[in-house]
């Protein structure tokens, strides 16, 4: 790869070849891929990206580590839609809002973009079978995507992930080996599983490609807001990947001359299971967390990427904003009553975090904020419904319909 000139760890900084399978340094740390930015400005400007017909997260290649003549995955993954959203930024008392909606991807979640690199990197090592733990998202975009390039997967997922994730990978035609135990105990298992075969490992805080997949939402934000960098992004943080993607890419965008300056990070976490949102806050060493919340995407009491997550936080001068279950579920049906987006607990609670942040006053009427909607309702039904109550159930007739409207208090216009 011409654009890539090592991996490099992050926490002894030694480098290592970049090679498609990759994992961590010798001393447990995670690894960043570090790239020649130099050669990417002579052959990536902003008028020959303009120019590209492929909207997916393939149009950024020269900020991808593939080789050139890696083809890109299936499946239609990226350019996620961005939606300006006035009338929620007045309500909320910001001076503009964006919402990017990543749920609108092949399997209904960002974790497609680092799947999709996945399957590329796979196919680079002439791997036919991918193996990962997850609480969900991860699994679902890895079986789908490695079902459209024909590969097999290997899926492990604690037994309270929601029936919706599991019922996407059976149907991708995933071997799916549910961990009765917590995503730690689930992430051993899988570790152990493909040591012992030796599966290509698309668990993303081993494997240092996946990020990149995972820093095109900021490549495509930024595209699609023309260069204009928002004050702040807000994101939902597990075990950090995701925000570390995020900031990558903003950070590349940045060294190739193509944003001027940086936003600040808004990291989201659940009350009921912070360890890393915990550490800025206190300045202490993340220590782990019982997983408690509905979120299951971001319950994650042990999270693999700290390191990278708090890096990124730091950097950016960024802010925290841990939020309860109600709150989440509060900001789901406020993202479907005036937005008309529909995400998952776990993805709305970036969106969670900034009405809580509004309401304290520490943003307000001078700020721009895009918030990332990680992944889509239809995930997790059963606690949608259980935040939205039951329809109206009556038999069809009008004077029972009447009454019911009474009984709801219901003013029909």
């Amino acid at each position: 790869m011409k654009n890539v000139r090592y991996g490099k760890c992050v926490k002894c900084g030694r480098t290592y070849a970049a090679v498609p399978d990759l994992t961590t340094c010798t001393c447990g740390g995670i690894l960043d891929i570090v790239y020649d930015y130099d050669y990417i400005k002579e052959r990536l400007t902003k008028q020959t990206l303009a120019a590209r017909s492929e909207h997916t997260m393939w149009r950024y290649r020269e900020l991808l580590p593939v080789e050139e003549t890696t083809a890109p995955t299936p499946l239609r993954v990226g350019w996620s839609p961005l939606y300006e959203e006035p009338r929620l930024a007045a309500q909320l008392g910001l001076k503009q809002l964006w919402v990017k909606d990543d749920g609108q991807n092949p399997t209904a979640s960002l974790k497609d973009r680092a799947s999709a690199m996945a399957v590329a990197k796979a196919r680079e090592a002439g791997a036919q079978v991918i193996a990962c733990s997850s609480t969900g998202n991860a699994a679902s975009s890895l079986a789908g995507n490695a079902a459209a390039a024909g590969l097999a997967t290997y899926i492990f997922v604690p037994s309270r992930a929601p029936k919706g994730k599991v019922a996407q990978l059976m149907t991708f035609g995933a071997t799916v080996i549910s961990v009765q135990g917590s995503y730690e105990d689930t992430f051993e298992l899988s570790k152990a599983a493909i040591d012992r075969w030796g599966w290509y490992n698309r668990n993303a805080a081993i494997n240092p490609y996946l990020s990149e997949g995972k820093k095109t939402v900021s490549l495509e934000i930024m595209e699609q807001l023309h260069w204009q960098v928002p004050d702040y992004i807000a994101i939902s943080v597990g075990d950090g990947c995701t925000i570390a993607g995020l900031w990558k890419g903003l950070k590349d965008l940045y060294a190739i001359g193509f944003i001027d300056r940086l936003p600040r990070l808004i990291s989201a976490q659940a009350v009921g299971c912070c360890p890393l949102n915990r550490a800025i806050e206190t300045g202490e060493p993340w220590h782990p967390m019982e997983e408690n919340t509905l979120a299951d995407s971001i319950a994650v009491g042990v999270p693999r990427n700290a390191d990278k997550a708090l890096s990124a936080i730091r950097e950016s001068h960024g802010l925290t904003v841990n939020v309860s279950d109600a709150e989440i579920m509060d900001a789901q049906k406020l993202l479907g009553h005036t937005c008309g987006v529909f995400g998952e607990p776990a993805g709305v609670t970036g969106t969670a975090g900034v009405k809580k942040l509004c309401e304290a006053g520490i943003l307000g009427s001078g700020d721009s904020v895009v918030s990332v909607v990680t992944g889509n309702g239809l995930k997790d039904v059963a606690n949608a419904i259980k935040a939205c109550g039951d329809p109206i159930s009556i038999p069809s007739d009008m004077d029972r319909l009447l009454e019911a409207f009474s009984e709801r208090g219901l003013s029909i216009k």
